[in-house]
């Protein structure tokens, strides 16, 4: 009796530990910047999406409470390394990372922050015509790889120097004719005497992922992009609420369709209704003139937290 109780105590400690080794397995792991410009958005972006952790300081490796997911914080330039190397599943880096690192990864959502542009930079004074300018030159830049491709392109032979740190005081100390540099602004390279010249890529934060997930990692990526697309449209759309006369509602429902047309609900007023719709903002800000000719009065506006199509 005493062995059957310890076979059976035995079988159910080895259940219970190939359930939670697979349960360990089925974890999808993240890597985020943890430092830098993107560093902020990531994190808020992944709790917009629902998903709760703690970043400690000095801790590279969190657990999500709600959501089966690992979160390792890591420097941008190795993110994309650790994907294809399938230490993470899934990162979130700048395009500009992903392009230049040349990994063999798939860029599966582009994410809408962390917005610049790698551009060509030249001191102000110079006569810059075209590319061709800097045939025989001396060009500073982190991006080599890239700037070689634009190079390449425009069968342009330049001479890359590459450089870590403040690129853009290079050709003022004498050390390049040209940088090849991330912009956003562009009031650093107005600061250094410098002026935008061509632009190499554009870019903004992008969720990237290994190429050869498991099914099941595949599914909770799948769950994962579903959050983030429902965010990303509301961060576009805005919830709208108006007063108007009955007399005008088929012009305001022209005006407003939403997603498929508006709700209309009668107010205690004799011929006045009250219309909700979704519109894009920047839909809203073109109309809100038509819709006060039309006659709407209370028109509030609010964000909307998540947006489901």
């Amino acid at each position: 009796m005493v062995c059957n109780n310890t076979l059976f105590q035995t079988k159910a400690y080895y259940n219970v530990s190939l359930f939670y080794f697979k349960y360990m397995e089925t974890k999808l792991k993240i890597a985020l910047q943890k430092s830098g410009r993107l560093y902020e958005d990531s994190v808020k972006i992944l709790k917009e999406c629902g998903i709760e952790f703690q970043n400690g300081m000095n801790k590279l490796l969190n657990e999500a409470v709600n959501f089966p997911m690992q979160v390792l914080f890591l420097r941008d330039d190795d993110i994309p390394q650790y994907v294809e190397d399938n230490i993470a599943d899934i990162g979130i880096v700048g395009e500009n990372i992903v392009y230049e690192s040349n990994k063999n990864v798939e860029l599966v959502e582009k994410l809408g922050f962390g917005k610049c542009r790698l551009s060509i930079a030249v001191p102000r004074n110079e006569n810059y015509t075209d590319a061709h300018y800097l045939a025989g030159k001396r060009i500073a830049t982190t991006y080599p790889f890239l700037l070689q491709q634009f190079l390449d392109t425009n069968q342009i032979k330049a001479e890359i120097h590459i450089i870590s740190g403040s690129v853009e005081i290079t050709p003022g100390l004498g050390l390049a004719n040209a940088i090849c540099d991330l912009v956003s602004s562009g009031s650093t390279l107005f600061s250094n005497g410098l002026k935008e010249t061509e632009v190499i890529l554009n870019s903004e934060a992008a969720l990237i992922s290994n190429k050869n997930l498991t099914e099941e990692k595949k599914l909770l990526l799948k769950k994962l992009l579903f959050r983030i697309q429902a965010v990303k449209k509301a961060k576009k759309s805005k919830y709208i609420l108006l007063n108007a006369p009955d007399d005008k509602l088929d012009i305001i429902c022209n005006l407003i369709p939403g997603m498929k047309s508006p709700t209309i609900l009668p107010l205690g007023i004799p011929g006045w209704s009250s219309l909700h719709s979704v519109v894009q903002e920047d839909d809203f800000w073109n109309i809100i003139e038509s819709l006060k000719d039309n006659g709407a009065e209370g028109i509030l506006v609010t964000p909307i937290e998540k947006l489901v199509l």
